[in-house]
């Protein structure tokens, strides 16, 4: 796992409580947890609203620092994670912290890989792997999750690999 230790501290900055449900790419689960998605490429909110007190970054090289604790999950773009067990390690970690911290996931575009992130994340919150990606377009981005092999994840991450 490679965890990206924060360039200040992060109790300073991203204080306590959760996402506003109405927030930009904030994910309601059906538990009432919140959860952002986002695309790197666009900027944090200009309003300079709250950050993140955990982000979790789908990325096929190491993010920029951030003042936020984070961690990276090397998963290219259009692929898979490189590392199953651990996508599935840092997905659980981001659900059970989105219980009562702010907790961002993002790739470069915020739909493909945060899309099927966000898609599993559902599936540990109780929303069938069936119905999960549909969940996700429906209340994230219609076009999260862009491939069939990634759908397929989805499906398959409610068992074990």
């Amino acid at each position: 796992m490679t965890d990206i230790q924060p360039d200040s501290s992060p109790a300073s900055r991203a204080g306590g409580g959760t996402w506003d449900a109405d927030g930009a790419g904030v994910l309601a689960l059906p538990s009432g947890r919140l959860i952002r998605g986002r695309g790197l490429r666009r900027p944090l909110p200009a309003d300079g609203g709250p950050e993140p007190a955990y982000a979790v970054y789908l990325l096929g090289k190491e993010p920029p620092q951030v003042p936020w604790e984070a961690h990276w999950l090397r998963w290219p773009d259009f692929r898979l994670p490189a590392d199953r067990a651990e996508a599935r390690e840092v997905i659980a970690r981001a659900w059970e912290r989105a219980a009562g911290e702010r907790v961002e996931i993002a790739c470069h575009g915020g739909r493909g890989r945060t899309g099927t992130a966000l898609a599993c994340v559902a599936v540990l919150d109780g929303v069938p792997p069936e119905e999960a990606v549909a969940y996700v377009r429906r209340h994230y981005d219609r076009h999260a999750v862009e491939t069939p092999w990634q759908r397929a994840y989805v499906r398959r991450f409610g068992t074990r690999d």
